[in-house]
């Protein structure tokens, strides 16, 4: 979640209530800097740090022995049943919570299940974690035997012989004779050295693109004063809008405009519980999470993830990412994890934005904005006044976060110069904010972690940081400083923060149509995104690779249109008509009750009982529609779900007609256009394809090719299995598409 606990909210929410009256206003109407100031004055007494420290408890992030035993049982369990994916989680899941070497015996596990999947690269990798963890020697023999295995399926036959050698020369060391396993892994070798033969001799002809359609390069011009932008765009000022960004000429649909890397993006943990057994004991959450799909500083899906050494929350694709962000942030945030879950991903943002700028720039744009905090909240009079400052002000265009040369950057000076907005936030919430930004700092002090916030000490992955000589009580001026910035962060991402999405499945994915559905994988910091302004109407679409974000024009903007995005996902009652009213937190509660039912109804499905999904969706349409418009999103949500659980039955033309109601709410929320739109297209696609609908399913594919390669290019998946299914359809019988 976006801000901290629930629990922590209301300690905050009470402690600002029993304020005096004076101190309420003076922290109401309090600059960051005296915010902070006085906030670390609140917390001198310790009872507010420790009921915190009460909440952390509940969140386990550090290394558990005893949990690894019971995933390694329970993956055990599974790859004896050969269901290999889940041995594969449970095992990774083992590895996480083990110091080396005891965790090579994981690396080891999770590799045997990978060379199942057929996974032989990744398997390699982990044979080589599990020889570099300490693997113990008696156990290497099989291991060897894996590896030699792995490279003859990769046809990589000198590093077969040779991993053969060596397990040869270990078996004479040790005195062991030589397996039938052992020879029936030579004989392998020699029938795959006749094969590969064979094949030099044959080799086979380059296939085809199918479908016939290559993907062309786009041509792309870089805008010389705003980094990452096309050459069609210019950046403007004014008091009304602020910066924002114009179309210097004319610019089609499925144009690409804007392409950044985050500054900052932080991995959304999704939510972990442990479960009781009925024996009484604790079971370990045996799911999957976002912190379990992907890695935790480039936002890649996961197969087989590197554990950080210190903890058991972070999570790599690689030992490459696992050091780069030890380096950069997480040898700070290793000792905080519990902390930073508590707080929310807002803090966590936030301290990690700057970690990555360093001590001396934050301590530089802090000092800076002490020259003139109204300026901060006035742009306007920022523009008038270029020449103060200018390396950290208004640049040569005399727009704020431009440096000296007139350039926008992807930096933390613009980032920096995003506007917190204090005076639209509630004092209440500034207040929530202030004492969670000081109370982290408090405990990045008392943690010993202040070198390396600072830049002047980079432990070894896994140490611990040397306990910290000054009290807790009084937060150093560096630290103060860095608080201060922190709580501008936190302010700037109630309007700036963006979320980093993807489409993800829902339910197994082995059914004849594909639900997918974009969740909200990360928030990030884009500083030159940001300055695209909202609109409930936009004309961009915005997509996500990892942590890099394409913009693209979802419409025809012509030259001097202003560029704009939308930022809110919101939920309301397009009856204009509609005389009833009902208080948000009773019609909340009917929502809930609702979306609960809908999960159910899900479950249901999932467990093969589609006929009692159908009759509990139903219902939820009948109990939604006598407080919702028809035109509402949650009902076209309903509609989606019947087609779907249809669909699982065969029944295609009753899936068809409830995804079509579906798509036209969805259409009037969004647009025909939108890459909303798109993604329903695409299952009613599916649907009509598998329904030997021919001809409305070609005119569909052609519809949906054409909205989704407009937000996403034309090397998109969805895109390329399109174009699969109209190359399928195509080469049918004249007489049958006559027919259909």
């Amino acid at each position: 979640m976006a801000l901290p606990v629930a629990e922590w909210q209301g300690r905050t929410a009470r402690l600002w209530a029993a304020l005096d009256p004076v101190l309420r206003e003076r922290l109401a109407a309090a600059s960051l800097h005296d915010a902070v100031r006085l906030g670390c004055e609140l917390l001198r007494e310790p009872r507010e740090e420790a009921a915190l420290a009460r909440l952390c408890r509940r969140v386990c992030t550090d290394k558990e022995p005893e949990a690894a035993g019971w995933y390694r049982e329970q993956g055990n369990r599974e790859f004896g049943r050969c269901r290999y994916q889940a041995a594969l989680r449970l095992y990774s899941k083992g590895s996480h919570t083990l110091w080396q070497p005891e965790v090579s015996v994981c690396f080891a596990n999770r590799s045997a299940a990978l060379f199942h999947l057929g996974h032989y690269e990744v398997c390699l990798e982990d044979i080589a974690r599990a020889e570099s963890h300490g693997y113990p020697d008696r156990l290497l023999p099989k291991v060897l035997l894996r590896k030699a295995e792995c490279l003859l399926c990769l046809g990589r036959l000198q590093d077969a012989q040779d991993a053969l050698g060596v397990l040869e020369r270990k078996i004479a060391v040790d005195g062991l004779v030589a397996s039938p396993t052992h020879q029936t892994l030579l004989k392998k070798l020699n029938q795959l050295k006749v094969k590969l033969r064979e094949k030099e001799k044959c080799p086979e002809p380059a296939r085809e693109a199918h479908g016939g359609i290559q993907g062309k390069s786009e041509i792309w011009e870089e805008n010389d004063t705003i980094s990452g932008a096309s050459s069609s765009l210019s950046l403007s000022f004014d008091a009304e809008r602020g910066r924002h960004l114009v179309a210097s000429r004319d610019i089609v649909p499925g144009q690409s405009l804007l392409r950044e890397e985050a500054f900052v993006s932080v991995l959304c943990p999704g939510e972990s519980l442990r479960l009781p057994l009925q024996d009484g004991g604790t079971a370990w959450d045996t799911g999957a999470t976002n912190a379990d799909l992907y890695c935790h500083r480039c936002l890649r899906q996961l197969l087989a993830w590197v554990p950080c050494q210190g903890c058991s929350y972070a999570k790599y694709c690689s030992q490459d990412c696992a050091e780069v962000a030890w380096q950069q942030y997480h040898r700070t945030e290793c000792p905080l994890g519990a902390l930073l879950l508590t707080l929310g991903i807002f803090c966590h943002v936030a301290l990690r934005t700057v970690l990555l700028a360093g001590f001396a720039e934050v301590s530089r744009m802090v000092g800076w904005s002490h020259s003139g905090d109204e300026d901060l909240q006035n742009p306007e009079a920022r523009c008038k006044r270029p020449s103060e400052a200018p390396d950290v002000g208004a640049g040569a265009a005399g727009i704020p976060g431009c440096d000296s040369r007139g350039q926008y950057q992807s930096s933390y000076q613009a980032l920096f110069h995003l506007l917190p907005h204090t005076e639209q936030h509630s004092p209440e919430h500034k207040f929530l904010c202030m004492l969670s930004v000081v109370v982290l700092c408090k405990q990045l002090q008392a943690a010993g972690l202040g070198a390396a916030v600072f830049d002047q000490e980079s432990p070894q992955q896994g140490s611990k940081p040397k306990a910290c000589e000054k009290t807790s009580d009084e937060l150093s001026p560096e630290l103060k400083t860095v608080a201060e910035a922190m709580l501008r962060h936190v302010l700037q991402l109630q309007c700036n923060a963006q979320a980093i999405t993807v489409m993800q499945e829902l339910g197994p994915g082995d059914g004849a149509v594909v639900n997918k559905k974009p969740v909200r994988l990360a928030t990030a910091f884009f500083p030159v995104l940001s300055l695209l302004n909202h609109s409930c109407c936009p004309n961009t679409s915005v997509s996500f690779s990892g942590t890099a974000a394409t913009v693209r024009a979802s419409q025809p903007i012509p030259s001097g249109q202003e560029v704009l995005h939308c930022y809110e996902d919101t939920l309301c009652c397009s009856n204009e008509a509609c005389a009833a009213s009902a208080s948000r937190e009773s019609l909340s509660c009917r929502l809930q009750d609702v979306q609960q039912q809908i999960k159910k109804a899900l479950d249901l499905l999932r467990v093969g009982k589609a006929d009692q999904a159908i009759k509990m969706l139903l219902k939820c349409q009948m109990d939604a529609g006598s407080f919702l418009s028809p035109e509402h999103l949650l009902m076209g949500e309903m509609e989606d779900h019947l087609a779907q659980v249809y669909a699982t039955l065969g029944k295609w033309q009753e899936a068809a007609r409830h995804l079509k109601k579906s798509i036209e709410i969805v259409e009037m929320h969004h647009g025909p256009s939108s890459v909303e739109t798109g993604h329903e297209l695409f299952k009613l696609a599916q649907i009509l394809f598998n329904g030997f609908a021919v001809s409305e399913a070609l005119s569909t594919i052609q519809r949906a090719e054409g909205i989704l390669s407009v937000h996403f290019g034309p090397q998109n998946a969805q895109i390329r299995e399109l174009q699969e299914m109209k190359a399928c359809l195509s080469e049918l019988p004249r007489n049958i598409l006559q027919r259909t």
